[in-house]
């Protein structure tokens, strides 16, 4: 059995001990994906919030994005994205436009691809059935 600490090994997870945690609004710091994809005259922001450290990692974040460039995004896992303000505008390979706005949900399977529309504006919370991404930490 290794002893190695991997970077899972020091993170700080939500799940630590038996309870109920209130996240507060601000409390996690978005990175901006301008950087991160390349992009930039992207205005997109995004965190990834550790849950679960079992074989079956669970992810929650909050995504935000500005009129600005599309992206594309390809979906390996099963993730959930409430959208709470504003919209936000989606496109799959077949060219079919999804707008989901305040209180809508969009469900992506693996394995999908889209494209994060520039006309988009708002901000989502979202849970992804994946290990924690380290440029969204």
């Amino acid at each position: 059995m290794s002893t190695e600490t991997t970077w899972l090994d020091e993170l700080t997870y939500l799940n630590d001990k038996p309870g109920v945690k209130v996240i507060k609004a601000g409390t996690y710091k978005k990175k901006e994906l301008n950087s991160i994809l390349g992009i930039p005259n992207l205005e997109s922001q995004i965190i990834d919030v550790p849950v679960c450290t079992d074989k079956h990692g669970l992810q929650m974040g909050y995504f935000s994005m500005q009129n600005s460039e599309d992206f594309e995004f390809t979906y390996t896992f099963l993730e959930i994205k409430i959208v709470f303000r504003g919209k936000i505008i989606v496109r799959d390979e077949q060219g079919n436009k999804y707008i989901a706005e305040e209180g809508d949900v969009f469900v992506f399977s693996p394995t999908t691809t889209v494209i994060f529309d520039g006309e988009s504006d708002g901000d989502a919370f979202y849970t992804a059935h994946r290990l924690p991404e380290p440029s969204f930490l």
